[in-house]
């Protein structure tokens, strides 16, 4: 039995073939893993019919055939997920593709979006190499209650050189 290419552990025939064969995938994290093996199948029209209407106006099935087939496919590494489950409407994945082109490893790192259309996941849209907004500490005045919240001055205890 071969393992699935999407990573998760269980055989093709148990996880993603199901879903490239025409069962609709239950959520979007199912949908993107399906996703990750047509590409490592090069199953184009798979990747075509997975797009939202949009998507499928501007999808090239020519191009998306040579990027697959010029990249060896490593590993799909799922980072988060945020809806997308079998009650939603939307949802988001965040993964990291691992493959190599010409020798070279790489990573396509995206956070995708995905909708219902007549009940079945399709990908929607995407932030390629996604950026959580930047941290800010908030400044505290020397003479300021301490953050900590002992009641003390800040330069009396977390201050305190």
């Amino acid at each position: 039995m071969t393992n699935c290419p999407c990573g998760s552990g269980r055989t093709l025939n148990e996880c993603c073939q199901p879903f490239l064969s025409g069962l609709p995938a239950p959520t979007a994290e199912a949908q993107m893993r399906a996703r990750f093996t047509a590409y490592t199948q090069g199953n184009v029209e798979y990747l075509g019919k997975t797009l939202d209407a949009a998507g499928r106006a501007e999808y090239d099935a020519e191009e998306t055939a040579r990027d697959a087939a010029a990249a060896d496919w490593q590993r799909l590494e799922i980072r988060a997920t945020d809806g997308g489950g079998e009650g939603d409407e939307t949802g988001t994945v965040e993964f990291v593709a691992h493959f190599r082109l010409e020798g070279t490893p790489r990573i396509h790192h995206e956070r995708a979006m995905f909708v219902r259309e007549d009940g079945q996941w399709k990908c929607a849209d995407g932030q390629v190499d996604p950026k959580e907004p930047p941290r800010t500490a908030v400044k505290v005045g020397r003479n300021e209650p301490c953050p900590c919240g002992s009641g003390k001055k800040f330069k009396k205890c977390c201050g305190a050189a």
